[in-house]
């Protein structure tokens, strides 16, 4: 296969032409590398290379403006608007640049096509006087403006074109109208120059009256890459544009068409998959290159072309390690780079414009991979001591100065580059922004070693905001952090980070616009779909469908049209396609395959070999973990038993052993987050230890109305003291907060007023101990070490002389969870008998203690169910049987013993694993 570039090349130098004196016009950039490639093989001597523009290159050459890049477009437009626009009417920046963007596109679209101002603007706002929403006669004054901006287009336009052509400046547009202006003149000046143009498609007005004025004048060639499979079937979209040129210049009426050829119709392997997802594709392009590589071991004529350019980066990751050389046409968006993602969090952070900060936002930036390096030191990293003071202390809400109370004053420094208030200050914004940059750079050259890429990253984000430092300079706009970052978002859009590589050898990456003129082999699509080749009707502009067709103004069916030609184009000479898209439905995007593949199928010329791949998915078995007890974990045991197995703790085992495993062999307690919500655990103590500083002074003592009328007058004070000891610098003065605060002082309060309620019924209530801590040692036969338990009993009192065991619990517990039937269920399902099982525990312990004689009572205190009173423990025959033994015994602390010790033989035996439980 001979490529088309090269092609052209052979018949000019067959036609005699001296190749180094020719002025070559490509569509784009990329295909000038390409030509001085082929042109290398075709001469038998050194020569000077010959002249190789873009057409936009070109352009602007003959125009002699300058071209301003998108965000300076957009600034001069907005000197325009200040300059036209009353000062009351006048819309801050970063409002005006939301409609701007569309605007500037429309007058580009307008200047291309040579489209007629005044009549498209009087028609726009003839339009809109037409659809205005006022239902009165007279127009309100929402209306009036209204109307009025859109009649002030035109005087946009006109006042915005007129300044830009000043000062030499122009987008891209007026760059295109300017040209076509000057290009008799343009003609008259070189009239030695011989242009070639090569590989156009859809061209634009200007482009088209460019091309046609140096064809008719003899200073030009023209070679088109048209196939007549398409050029000459009069309904097909990839012909659509060449079929026009071929049909209207009048150049073609005398001169030859340069080139219709058939290379389309030649057989080729045409292969279609579905395949779920953008990963999915990547995974897949990487077992295709894999494939390739393995049967021809050479890949510099296979080209992967994205339809998609967030495909790039998981592409490069599933390449097979066997291909070394790789280049990357397209860049890497800017706004993929991590550290895109830092400016990010501090632009949102800063423009709240406040002195404090959510404390998830601060962990966020400060533990960013880019900054985590700046808080190590030799001792370690300080961002850890930052971290676990923030979860202490329930710091929901941070200002700078108090970081810095936190931090190590070593990182000071640091703190207040990222979280002093920039002062709704853009000025002061990037200067923090660019220091923090520095601050990045020295961090990498002194501590790390081949990171050539981060400093890269870091390189074109001190361009990026040394680009925006200048636009603030020169343009007095950016007035808020709102509109700064309204302009880095929109100049983070359209930079990318480019690669460099070998431009002609191995395997060639691009996308579908990189793609223009150039030929591959094999070529790899990815993306194929509806929504995304073509795009469909995406429409951001202010001109109408109709309007536009009047005025012969591209629409959607145009550019769909162009992206037919790249699609067909790049099948033309390739031998093996591979055509992927995906099969998983977007909302947004759509779903289904693009109807290019149809319109392939459809043809019948190609044999298409349609198939749908998914990943293999192994059969994953759902087999529970099973930790064995080695000599280390049989020590570990050994230790805990001596120390004592608390109530919970054997609870937690009944409930799943594996995590027994974790939390009392390994030490792995649970993560502790920030409460920004004072949390249940939280709200059980603080009411513990209120009630406990209430009752303990009386131990042993009767319980009187009087006294516990004072203890009513002491909540607030007790409740504030200990959420303040608990819940650190936590906020609870609003919000949820104030609310459980609020319940906490209820719960205390309903509970003293139940026992007053008691006490004036006749009753009589003794306390006998508070929070009575104990730890008793357990024989076992068959354990050869001691064995203990401990635990702490809430409360334990004398009601009309009963003794009665009682734990507090500050949520809901009803009556038929400290009740059971059979004793073995006690350790065998902890939702239904855990509850039972603590207070037997309770029990158990203060009876080897001989702190209480037989028989008791033992139970909940449930403050959610205050109602049902003291909750007690009861054995009952049948799960039906109303007939319960409320009253402990010996008998019923033998039996209990009994289950307790089979519980703890299992934990300590040696050959018994600890094996997890499926929890619900």
């Amino acid at each position: 296969m001979s490529s088309f570039i090269k092609s052209v090349l052979i018949d000019l130098k067959q036609k005699d032409n001296n190749l180094e004196d020719l002025y070559f016009i490509l569509p784009s950039k990329r295909a000038g590398v390409f030509l001085k490639h082929h042109l290398s093989t075709l001469i038998q001597k050194p020569i000077f290379a010959p002249h190789i523009l873009s057409i936009e290159e070109f352009v602007e050459e003959i125009s002699g403006l300058k071209t301003l890049s998108n965000t300076d477009t957009l600034f001069q437009l907005y000197n325009a608007y200040v300059e036209v626009t009353p000062k009351e009417s006048l819309e801050p920046f970063e409002v005006f640049s939301n409609w701007a963007q569309i605007l500037l596109q429309d007058f580009n679209e307008i200047d291309r096509y040579l489209g007629n101002q005044d009549t498209i603007f009087d028609y726009l706002h003839a339009i809109k006087e037409l659809d205005h929403w006022s239902l009165e006669t007279e127009p309100t004054n929402l209306v009036k403006s209204y109307l009025k901006f859109w009649k002030q287009l035109k005087t946009y336009y006109q006042v915005f074109s007129d300044n830009l052509l000043k000062n030499k400046q122009g987008y891209q547009g007026l760059v295109y109208r300017e040209a076509v202006e000057n290009l008799e003149a343009y003609i008259e000046n070189n009239t030695n120059k011989n242009h070639v143009f090569l590989g156009f498609n859809a061209l634009n007005t200007c482009e088209s009256l460019i091309i046609q004025g140096l064809l008719q004048n003899g200073s030009a060639n023209i070679y088109w890459d048209a196939d007549e499979s398409y050029l000459n079937d009069d309904i097909h979209d990839a012909g659509l544009f060449i079929r026009q040129h071929k049909a209207k210049w009048n150049y073609f009426k005398k001169q030859p068409f340069n080139w219709a050829t058939s290379y389309y119709s030649q057989k080729k392997n045409i292969q279609v998959v579905g395949v779920p997802k953008l990963v999915g594709q990547a995974k897949y392009i990487g077992q295709i290159l894999e494939k390739i590589g393995v049967e021809s071991n050479d890949l510099k004529n296979t080209a992967v072309v994205l339809g998609e350019e967030n495909l790039l980066i998981p592409v490069l990751n599933s390449i097979p390690k066997e291909i070394s050389q790789i280049n990357v046409t397209m860049g890497l968006p800017l706004k993929f780079v991590p550290l895109a993602s830092l400016f990010d969090l501090l632009f949102s952070i800063h423009k709240k414009n406040t002195n404090t900060y959510y404390f998830r936002e601060v962990i966020d930036l400060i533990s960013h991979p880019s900054i985590y390096s700046l808080f190590e030191t030799d001792e370690g990293n300080y961002l850890n001591e930052i971290s676990s003071h923030i979860q202490k202390n329930n710091l929901v809400h941070l200002s700078s100065a108090e970081l810095k109370k936190i931090a190590h004053k070593d990182v000071h420094g640091i703190i207040d580059l990222m979280f002093s208030s920039w002062e709704n200050n853009p000025k002061k914004a990037l200067n923090h922004c660019s220091n923090l940059i520095y601050l990045i750079k020295d961090s990498i050259n002194d501590t790390m070693s081949n990171k050539g890429l981060e400093l890269e990253y870091l390189y074109r984000f001190h361009a990026l905001f040394n680009q925006l430092t200048d636009l603030n300079t020169n343009y007095h706009y950016l007035n808020s952090i709102e509109s700064l970052y309204r302009i880095y978002s929109d100049v983070l859009q359209n930079e990318t980070l480019d690669f460099k590589g070998e431009p002609l050898e191995g395997l060639q990456i691009m996308g579908m616009l990189e793609s223009r003129v150039l030929d591959f082999e094999t070529v790899i699509i990815s993306s194929v779909n509806e929504g995304i080749l073509p795009s469909g009707k995406t429409n951001n502009s202010f001109i109408p469908f109709d309007v536009k067709l009047q005025n012969k103004l591209p629409t959607y069916k145009e550019k769909d049209a162009v992206y037919t030609y790249h699609f067909y184009r790049l099948i033309q000479r390739a031998k093996n396609v591979y055509i992927l898209y995906n099969t998983e439905i977007d909302a947004l995007k759509g779903g289904e395959k693009s109807r290019f593949i149809t319109q392939l199928e459809v043809e019948g010329i190609h044999n298409i070999n349609h198939t749908i791949v998914s990943p293999d998915v192994p059969i994953i078995e759902n087999s529970l973990k099973k930790i064995s007890k080695t000599k280390a974990i049989i020590s570990k045991l050994e230790d805990l038993s001596n120390y004592g197995f608390s109530p919970s703790s054997l609870t937690n085992y009944i409930r799943n052993p594996l995590d027994f495993y974790y939390e009392k062999i390994l030490g792995i307690k649970e993560f502790e987050d920030v409460e920004e919500n004072i949390a249940a655990n939280t709200l059980g103590s603080v009411i513990h230890n209120t009630l406990e500083d209430f009752y303990k002074p009386f131990v042993g003592k009767m319980l009187t109305v009087d006294v516990l009328k004072t203890f009513k007058s002491e909540i607030k004070n007790s409740v504030t003291h200990h959420f303040k000891a608990l819940y650190k610098d936590g906020n609870f003065s609003s919000g949820k907060n104030l609310i459980i605060f609020e319940i906490a002082q209820r719960y205390i309060s309903n509970f003293i007023n139940s026992e007053i309620e008691q006490l004036e019924a006749g009753n009589q209530i003794k306390i006998l101990a508070i929070e009575a801590g104990e730890k008793i040692e357990l024989n076992f036969d068959n354990i050869p070490y001691a064995v203990h338990l401990t635990g702490k009993v809430d409360r334990i009192d004398q009601f009309n002389g009963v003794t009665r065991v009682i734990d507090y619990k500050s949520g809901k517990v009803d009556q038929g969870k400290v009740e059971i039937v059979d004793w073995e269920d006690l350790t065998t399902d902890y939702d239904k008998y855990s509850k039972s099982f603590q207070v037997l525990c309770y029990a158990y312990m203060m009876h080897k203690k001989k702190l209480i004689d037989l028989p008791i009572e033992a139970g909940i205190i449930s403050f959610k169910n205050l109602n049902s009173g003291f909750l007690k423990f009861g054995k009952k025959e049948s799960t039906y049987s109303r007939n319960k033994n409320q009253l402990i015994s010996e008998e019923t602390l033998n039996n209990f013993e009994v289950e307790l010790k089979k519980l703890i033989t299992e934990i300590c035996n040696p050959n018994i694993d600890f094996i997890e439980k499926e929890l619900d």
